[in-house]
């Protein structure tokens, strides 16, 4: 892993417009002091254009907030867009552009109540924006990753009650209809809105500008009903390398890194040129193995990857030991979340004879540098699967097109995910037709036991299809989760208001919140 140096240069792999170049190196401070949360005792001031750092993906990203899929992705989004809820920090719905909602009795019609609020444009957000919203989300060519958490909702039968309220129509009871509300990417747009060139949003920050690849620019939105933004300008720039990000952050080129690893975490913690924000034990990593293919279509083969892996030395060699032990489950602490199933434990004796059995002499595994640890990781465990008997060519695929690449090819992948309900997690990645299916898990009865969870009203019996489900996913899965690390970010010591948060839920990434001495 790339080591942050004194006199930090930029890597091959960032992006920064002119304007971000206009700092140079020499204006980072290097000593030995350590740095805090980053919400500092600073009185909020207005004002100044704050930079920020992000992994990006090349021609693959997007304005479009529908389609978001990258962190820079969201990111942007979060600053134009708004959602009828978003996601706290224990995966709870928290208003936003709803001000309320209320089940009939049986949890089939939901009623929404909007805030006043406008768009970019001067016009009101309305009850229209938000179904033709959804139906744009829902529409089957276009395959938005937000599709299956608004699937219990039946659009055609939805309707604007007036300007301020929709009632949603249902297909079944769902209890946890809020959760859709928050669902990554289901942002409301004005009604008819098909091309985003100039995208108008209700966010806290009007767009700008934007290149794929390279940077992306928005403005102080005053109008915005959570009150207008302390920051001038927010803008995004592209640096794909870890590496990039943190040496962007001490050189003074940008003034907040994302996403950090373990590793240059500890390299900085004495340093007070830079604030390290830390949320533990947010961010899922592991290995995606493909289940529609061989060798992995064979249950037997993914119990052997299961056994083999040294969960331990991964967490302690790629994380620094900033993190916790996974157990090939998604949403450790998260609700629903099946604490009950025994950890699993190395067996390297039973994984090589299930191997053996199985003839499986060779795998290969994708990875790239899109995410901290990433190919840190795909070696140690490469060498944990030959103390098994098995040989892993790692194939190192293009960063800009890894996800996309991923989700379709190969045997099995380098994965990681940031926070999000349990039940979106299996809705997005689980069924037979989830638009992020990375695993190609596809069972009939599972999709139907999901059903029968989401329209259980009663609170005890649907905990009990959430054990079921993640029993028959620990068991049978093919999610390898080892580990979940403290999701890290970095700021300059003038930058306040950076709050402890998980990827993808409402304070992550939120600028909007932000100010600058």
């Amino acid at each position: 892993m790339p080591h942050p140096s004194t006199s930090p240069q930029m890597s091959r792999r960032v992006v920064l417009s002119a304007a971000s170049l206009a700092v140079g190196a020499s204006s980072a401070v290097l000593t030995a002091c350590s740095g805090d949360s980053g919400t500092g005792a600073s009185e909020p001031k207005t004002g100044g254009t704050l930079r920020a750092a992000f992994a990006g993906g090349g021609a693959d990203e997007t304005i479009d907030p529908h389609r978001v899929n990258l962190f820079a992705d969201a990111a942007r989004a979060k600053a134009v867009y708004d959602k009828l809820a978003d996601l706290g920090t224990d995966m709870d719905a928290v208003p936003r552009l709803a001000e309320s909602w209320t089940p009939d009795a049986d949890l089939t019609v939901w009623t929404v109540k909007l805030r006043e609020a406008v768009f970019h444009d001067g016009g009101p957000v309305r009850a229209a924006d938000v179904l033709y919203s959804y139906r744009r989300i829902a529409d089957p060519e276009g395959t938005f990753r937000a599709k299956q958490d608004l699937a219990p909702i039946d659009l055609e039968a939805s309707k604007a009650v007036d300007d301020l309220t929709v009632e949603f129509v249902l297909h079944h009871p769902l209890a946890e209809f809020p959760n859709a509300l928050a669902a990554f990417g289901a942002y409301i747009v004005p009604e008819g809105t098909d091309t985003f060139d100039s995208p108008v949003g209700s966010g806290p920050f009007k767009f700008v500008s934007f290149t794929p690849g390279s940077e992306f620019t928005a403005e102080r939105f005053d109008d915005h009903w959570d009150g207008a933004p302390k920051l001038d300008r927010i803008q995004i720039v592209v640096a794909d390398e870890e590496s990039a990000r943190i040496n962007a952050l001490l050189g003074g080129q940008v003034e907040y890194a994302h996403d950090l690893s373990a590793t240059t975490a500890r390299a900085n913690e004495g340093n007070d040129a830079v604030v390290l924000v830390a949320s533990p034990g947010s961010n899922m990593l592991g290995f995606a193995m493909k289940t529609d293919r061989a060798p992995f279509d064979d249950p037997q083969v993914r119990q052997a990857m299961f056994l083999l892996c040294d969960r331990e030395e991964l967490v302690e060699s790629v994380l620094s030991g900033r993190g916790q032990t996974g157990n090939d489950l998604f949403g450790l602490g998260f609700e629903h979340y099946a604490a009950d199933i025994p950890q699993r434990e190395r067996d390297l004796e039973t994984a090589k004879a299930l191997l053996a059995a199985a003839g499986v002499q060779t795998i290969t595994l994708d990875t790239a540098d899109v995410g901290s640890g990433f190919t840190e990781a795909a070696q140690i465990f490469a060498e944990q699967a030959r103390e098994a008997g098995i040989e892993v060519e790692i194939n190192e695929r293009n960063a800009d097109t890894y996800w996309s690449e991923v989700l379709t090819e190969g045997q099995i992948a380098s994965y990681r995910s940031g926070a999000m309900p349990i039940a979106s997690h299996i809705s997005q990645r689980l069924l037979t037709d989830s638009p992020t299916n990375v695993t190609q898990w596809h069972h009939a009865d599972f999709d139907e036991r999901y059903l029968q969870l989401q329209s259980t009203a009663d609170e005890a019996d649907r905990e009990v299809l959430y054990q079921q489900i993640q029993q028959r996913l620990h068991d049978e899965g093919g999610y390898l989760v080892w580990g979940f690390a403290d999701w890290i970010v970095g700021t300059l010591p003038s930058v306040h208001g950076v709050e402890q948060a998980p990827a993808n839920t409402l304070d992550w990434a939120r600028f909007d919140k932000v100010w600058m001495d």
